[in-house]
C-alpha cells in the first residue's frame, strides 16, 4: 500500500511532479480530457500508469525529464510515480478511493 496525493484542482494538475526534487508517494490525477502526459520542469525520471474507468492498467510508460507520451487508448486516470517505486504491470488492476 502507497500513499496517494490527487490532482483535483486545476493548479495541481497544471504543477504536477514539476520542481520536485524526490517523492514518495504516487500522484493521482482523474482526466476530463487528454490522457497525454509530458515530463518538462521535472528532476528525476517516473513511471506513469494509465488506467481505464474500471482502474486497470491500459499502459505504463517510464519518462526521463523533458519527455512527452501519448497512450493508444485514452485513460480515465493517470498514476504517476518515481521510477521502479511500484512495478506493477498492464491488466493488474489499482485499488484507491
Amino acid at each position: 500500500m502507497i500513499r496517494i496525493k490527487y490532482a483535483d484542482s486545476y493548479f495541481k494538475r497544471l504543477l504536477g511532479l514539476m520542481f520536485k526534487k524526490d517523492i514518495d508517494y504516487g500522484l493521482l490525477f482523474i482526466l476530463k480530457y487528454g490522457s497525454s502526459i509530458h515530463t518538462c520542469f521535472m528532476r528525476f525520471t517516473i513511471d506513469a500508469y494509465f488506467l481505464d474507468e474500471n482502474k486497470v492498467i491500459i499502459d505504463k510508460t517510464t519518462l526521463k525529464p523533458w519527455k512527452f507520451y501519448s497512450p493508444s487508448k485514452k485513460a480515465k486516470y493517470i498514476l504517476e510515480t518515481k521510477e521502479n517505486f511500484l512495478n506493477l504491470k498492464k491488466g493488474e488492476k489499482i485499488e484507491f478511493r
